[in-house]
């Protein structure tokens, strides 16, 4: 049998993007953006990648933060314990067995303070997974960031700040539906012209998913969250176009490789044209940006090598689905829980 020889040379031209004739043949950065949300994707800008950290005390998560920090991570994402995140302070009764048990304890602005010493606010971004309290916690964190002299119009990061799903899968809201989305659009209309490149909610089907829903549902529950917050945002007079830009959607994503691929593309899609029929006109309030945690129900105690494998295939088919930002379970997280 002969062997065939193949050249390489450096001079193949690689197109920016290949298509082929369809009815959606849509170019990435176009509306509805089902192909992503920017022209060059990851060529032009990689994802960020952060460590989901909150150890019991704020000076031992300080501690932490430094080390990620120190080892190339692109930003901070804060857990909080559970009294945290209800709104009881450390000390209370009815918090008793939860301080510090699977985050960090804040109580007052100086914990935010011992949280974050040493690290410059208008460095980095910070991601805080907070939703009853985000406001709170948000105040803190800019009162903190004016004390060190920060420019609030520089300074960026996310709040979950989703009540909504926490009705429906999770648990920790405090207050009854329309009080909270008061808080909400709040939070949206003082951002909007106060820090306006802080992302004032993150949407989330993560949890959603994680309390038993399919991928479809999901995606259908979450969109329609989303779709309420619009509304709400609408009758409280704020514009979207300025308010919409701030907004970011937060997924899960299990072991159906090209499932999950798709149903963020048609996320996105669904997205562009939820918005676009509420009134936004402006590109940057059609796009769906998005978060992506991998499957923590999808890992098993039992066999945890095999969540490396597992894990893997979510993140590559969360990056190939066009991820902004990506969280990657660890291969023990079954084990520890």
């Amino acid at each position: 049998m002969s062997e065939k020889k193949f050249t390489t040379t450096s001079n193949i031209e690689i197109k920016e993007v290949y298509t082929e004739p369809s009815e959606m043949n849509e170019l990435p950065g176009e509306f509805p953006f089902t192909r992503g949300i920017q022209k060059d994707m990851y060529r032009g800008r990689p994802w960020t990648m952060r460590q989901y950290a909150g150890f019991s005390t704020a000076e031992e998560s300080n501690k932490r933060y430094h080390y990620l920090l120190g080892q190339g991570t692109m930003g901070l994402s804060v857990a909080f314990d559970l009294p945290t995140q209800i709104g009881y302070d450390s000390d209370h009764e009815l918090a008793e067995g939860e301080v510090g048990k699977v985050g960090v304890a804040i109580d007052s602005l100086k914990d935010i303070e011992i949280l974050f010493d040493g690290i410059e606010l208008k460095n980095i971004t910070t991601s805080m997974t907070i939703n009853a309290t985000a406001p709170i916690l948000l105040a803190m964190y800019i009162a903190l960031a004016k004390k060190q002299g920060a420019d609030l119009k520089q300074i960026s990061g996310t709040i979950q700040n989703d009540i909504l799903k926490e009705y429906a899968a999770r648990g920790t809201y405090i207050y009854p539906p329309e009080a909270s989305m008061r808080l909400i659009t709040d939070v949206f209309e003082y951002c909007s012209k106060e820090v306006p490149k802080w992302n004032t909610i993150s949407i989330s089907g993560y949890h959603i998913r994680e309390a038993g829903s399919t991928a479809v549902q999901e995606l259908a529950f979450t969109l329609a969250n989303g779709k309420t917050y619009l509304k709400a945002a609408l009758q409280k007079g704020l514009d979207i176009n300025v308010f919409a830009k701030r907004l970011s959607f937060f997924f899960n994503c299990h072991n159906n490789f090209f499932e999950e691929i798709a149903k963020f593309r048609a996320a996105r899609r669904m997205w562009a044209h939820i918005t676009k029929e509420l009134g936004a006109t402006d590109a940057g309030a059609q796009k769906l940006r998005f978060h992506t945690q991998t499957g923590g129900s999808t890992l098993t105690a039992q066999q945890p090598m095999n969540n490396i494998v597992r894990v893997t295939n979510q993140a590559l088919a969360a990056v190939l689905g066009g991820t902004q930002s990506l969280h990657t379970n660890g291969y023990d997280e079954a084990i520890s829980l």
